[in-house]
């Protein structure tokens, strides 16, 4: 077997660990600690949540996505394929390092897809972006973490309260989708959305795009017109 290669370690700003990117021949992981984060081999899920917030917003001019989380940009590139030539997609990255890899180690990945003329980079805190522009966002896309907690950095545990998914709301425009990406299910948070005044929908994704490994979850929390 192929051993694992470790290409580069990057400190994770307000957090206690480092993300680590590993490669094995043409394969990347992005560990965090022993956990892995993702891998390029596991895209379904990812590309389900890309697919399954457009839906919530069909046929909008000039449809303004934020995505919290680049990743192996695989919900980028499942954007880019289906949003029309005026859209405009802003992806919040927190690690410098990540947006490095995609145009460095990972660019074969990437195939160039940060250089679309819709895509503009933000390398900052998601719920910075979020509190900065109400009314502005047709989707708010979150996959920065392995559920609605805090993992990557402590930081992000404000996203997930009922005042972050408030502030989340309120950047959405009316009938605005905010979709939330997790390893698995919580029911509390499902109810921490009802609370901030979205109605949601939970959605059951598999990690590969093939239609197997592990099952995800997928919030749907819609802001009503009224």
């Amino acid at each position: 077997m192929i051993p694992w290669e470790h290409i580069d370690s990057t400190p994770v700003p307000g957090g206690s660990g480092e993300l680590r990117l590993m490669r094995r021949a043409a394969e990347f992981s992005i560990m965090l600690g022993g956990t892995e984060l993702m891998n390029s081999r596991l895209s379904g899920s990812e590309e389900a949540l890309a697919r399954l917030s457009l839906a919530q917003i069909p046929g909008r001019p000039q449809t303004s996505v934020l995505v919290g989380g680049l990743g192996m940009g695989f919900t980028l590139r499942a954007l880019l394929a289906a949003m029309e030539p005026d859209a405009q997609i802003t992806v919040s990255e927190l690690v410098p390092a990540v947006v490095e890899w995609a145009r460095g180690p990972m660019a074969s990945i990437f195939q160039g897809c940060l250089d679309d003329p819709r895509v503009t980079i933000a390398v900052e805190d998601v719920a910075d972006c979020i509190a900065k522009a109400p009314s502005t966002y047709d989707a708010i896309i979150l996959d920065v973490d392995n559920g609605p907690q805090g993992l990557t950095s402590r930081e992000n545990d404000r996203l997930y309260t009922v005042a972050g998914l408030g502030a989340a709301r309120a950047a959405l425009r009316p009938g605005g989708v905010l979709s939330v990406w997790s390893s698995g299910p919580d029911s509390y948070f499902t109810g921490r959305l009802r609370q901030a005044g979205f109605v949601v929908e939970e959605a059951r994704v598999r990690a590969s795009s093939k239609g197997r490994g592990a099952r995800h979850v997928i919030w749907l929390a819609l802001r009503p017109f009224s």
